[in-house]
């Protein structure tokens, strides 16, 4: 089989991303407070097994964080094994990237560990929406 001649092409820079004003900032961050406490962790975090039967990992809290422009719902798993690396580890299962006008682009983390854009162009409402009720968010 022959092999394609390499060649270079252009690649125009990418466009900055924009910049996430302090407003949105405050609003995003209460609204998915409150996503959290009365319908993930109530939904996802169960009591915690008997010292003796934990020998899987299992969940134990969900928390948010901003990175950037990106907002994060982020799972913290108590890992009690005896070959355990940490006690606990964390990842994250959702991601809200700000766009700009108060839109946000929603996406899920793959088990490739890949981020797969799931909808576009939608508001904080919407994407927690989808976040409570769609199954690929589940943390």
């Amino acid at each position: 089989m022959a092999k394609k001649p390499k060649m270079w092409v252009s690649s125009p820079p990418r466009a900055p991303a924009p910049k996430v004003p302090p407003n949105v900032i405050t609003d995003v961050q209460q609204k998915a407070a409150q996503c959290v406490e009365t319908q993930l962790k109530p939904k996802h975090i169960q009591a915690p097994p008997a010292p003796d039967a934990a020998q899987y990992n299992y969940l134990v809290d969900i928390d948010t964080k901003w990175y950037r422009h990106y907002f994060y719902f982020c799972a913290k798993y108590c890992s009690p094994g005896p070959n355990a690396i940490a006690p606990f580890f964390e990842t994250k299962f959702a991601r809200l990237e700000y766009t700009g006008a108060d839109r946000f682009t929603l996406s899920f983390m793959r088990y490739t560990d890949e981020w797969v854009e799931l909808q576009a162009d939608l508001s904080i409402e919407e994407c927690l929406a989808s976040i409570q009720d769609d199954p690929l968010f589940n943390p």
